[in-house]
């Protein structure tokens, strides 16, 4: 049923809409995910991940929903509630100062298009994706009957190969001269390091002084032994799924790459300060249910100098 979708792209929008669904205060509000997956997928989701509570967590104790609520919490939405929180806070602090574009690269289901706050109005918005994905994604919208607003559009091409740029400076929605916002989250697990800083370099060849990046990344430690439980757990997942994860990267390597192509680090956040930051309204009043920032992924924001 799930042939030919990205599992992670899937999964990620059901750990969204779950976490809506199951507290009255949020790390992050997606009101728009649950809409996105079918009533089959979300069961078929669910039922999948409670049967891998052995897996996960081999001397958990309770019932079925207590699982699925574990796992959910424990392993699959700290990065992706992570994520979102970091980069909707920080795109709004860059509309107010100049940005006029939002590039979303690997826009999977997110939905940010989709349920726009005021203070995006004046934005242009370009989801870069795959054509498979970027097609899911839109009859998704249409049975949902979400329609797509004006400022939305979608660059489909493969952004790990060379032509996404000129898609990209082909529509006529895209303007070189704007201060740009580009997400590239949740991408660079799944690039080699030359990839990953070819797609650095390229966005910087088309974006202007003052525009943004904003990227989470493993770090150093990630794919050894010093790694964190989940951190290992989710490896093994990605690699199941055909998603392999390639690369990681230390601090002051991230920081000469971004250099190099004219990019200055503005925000970093290692996960004992992305929850110190995003998380802890939430855990103040979930004290049974914790959630905090994942295992060895840490966020950055950059600035094109």
């Amino acid at each position: 049923m799930m042939e030919g979708k990205s599992m992670t792209a899937l999964v990620s929008a059901f750990s969204r809409a779950y976490h809506v669904s199951n507290n009255e205060v949020t790390i992050f509000d997606d009101s728009v995910a649950r809409q996105l997956l079918t009533d089959e997928e979300y069961r078929q989701i669910s039922r999948s991940l409670s049967a891998g509570i052995g897996f996960f967590n081999p001397s958990f104790e309770g019932n079925t929903e207590q699982a699925l609520r574990w796992i959910v919490d424990n392993q699959l939405s700290p990065l992706p509630l992570g994520r979102a929180a970091f980069a909707e806070k920080s795109l709004e602090v860059a509309v107010r100062i100049g940005a006029r574009q939002y590039l979303i690269f690997g826009a999977g289901y997110d939905t940010f298009a989709y349920r726009q706050p005021s203070w995006a109005s004046m934005l242009e918005i370009f989801e870069v994706d795959h054509p498979v994905t970027a097609n899911d994604k839109q009859k998704r919208l249409k049975r949902a009957d979400l329609g797509i607003p004006d400022n939305v559009h979608y660059i489909e091409a493969d952004f790990t190969g060379e032509d996404w740029q000129d898609t990209l400076l082909n529509s006529q929605a895209f303007d070189g001269g704007k201060i740009s916002f580009c997400s590239i989250l949740g991408v660079s697990y799944y690039l080699s390091k030359e990839c990953f800083e070819s797609l650095i370099s390229a966005i910087s060849d088309i974006v202007p002084k003052g525009s943004s990046i904003i990227f989470d990344y493993p770090d150093e430690n990630s794919y050894t032994e010093k790694a964190g439980e989940r951190a290992k757990k989710q490896f093994m997942l990605a690699d199941e799924a055909d998603e392999k994860m390639l690369a990681s990267y230390s601090y002051r390597e991230m920081e000469r790459l971004l250099s190099d192509h004219k990019f200055l680090i503005y925000e970093h956040l290692t996960p004992e300060k992305m929850s110190e930051q995003y998380f802890a309204a939430y855990n103040k009043v979930n004290p049974v249910h914790p959630i905090t920032a994942f295992d060895n992924a840490d966020y950055c924001l950059a600035v094109r100098s």
